[in-house]
């Protein structure tokens, strides 16, 4: 998404339209993001609002060498993945989310597939959940996501396949396995 570089240049001076003009620009996939890493929809609000006030006061150190929508987004990531790490060190020990206690945000408009996903991706431990947000859903690579997150190369691939298998799991009732031999063409073995 290209954002107008004199509306950039506004913001930068302190033009609060110009501000805003970014923010409905660009607020659905940055506060999208910050919820999929977080899956706590209250504490994904609050870190969003941090994320913003982040942006705008990065603002003038925006370069131009990428797009606006780039730059927000890393910083979006940055700043989410600081703040889950706070909140690590001040609980002291990291707790699953009980799968009883999954909050999703109901909206009419969402199918139900979607929904589905989304809770089975809230079920996945901070850790599973950070890596399969950024590598399957973001697109980053396991390299970059071993730097964001401060782990290894393999520990975000092996992060990434208990994510996967959990989800497999957590979706399988979604999956019709009415007749699993003739979707998989398998034939059974003759003695």
């Amino acid at each position: 998404m290209a954002t107008d570089p004199l509306t950039i240049r506004r913001a930068i001076n302190g033009d609060e339209s110009a501000m805003r003009a970014l923010w409905v620009a660009h607020a659905p996939r940055i506060d999208a993001v910050v919820r999929r890493l977080v899956g706590d929809p209250d504490q994904a609000a609050d870190i969003a609002q941090e994320v913003w006030i982040q942006i705008f006061r990065a603002l003038p150190t925006w370069r131009g060498d990428s797009q606006f929508s780039t730059w927000a987004h890393r910083i979006a990531v940055n700043r989410t993945l600081n703040a889950l790490r706070s909140v690590r060190r001040i609980a002291k020990l990291e707790v699953g989310i009980e799968d009883d206690t999954v909050a999703v945000d109901e909206d009419m408009d969402r199918s139900f597939l979607a929904q589905s996903i989304d809770e089975a991706v809230q079920k996945l431990s901070p850790g599973a959940r950070a890596v399969f947000v950024l590598h399957d859903i973001e697109g980053y690579t396991h390299e970059e996501i071993a730097q964001e997150l401060g782990i290894t190369s393999g520990g975000s691939k092996s992060q990434l396949f208990k994510a996967r298998a959990k989800l497999r799991r957590l979706l399988a009732h979604l999956v019709d396995v009415s007749s699993p031999a003739q979707d998989r063409n398998y034939v059974t073995p003759l003695d």
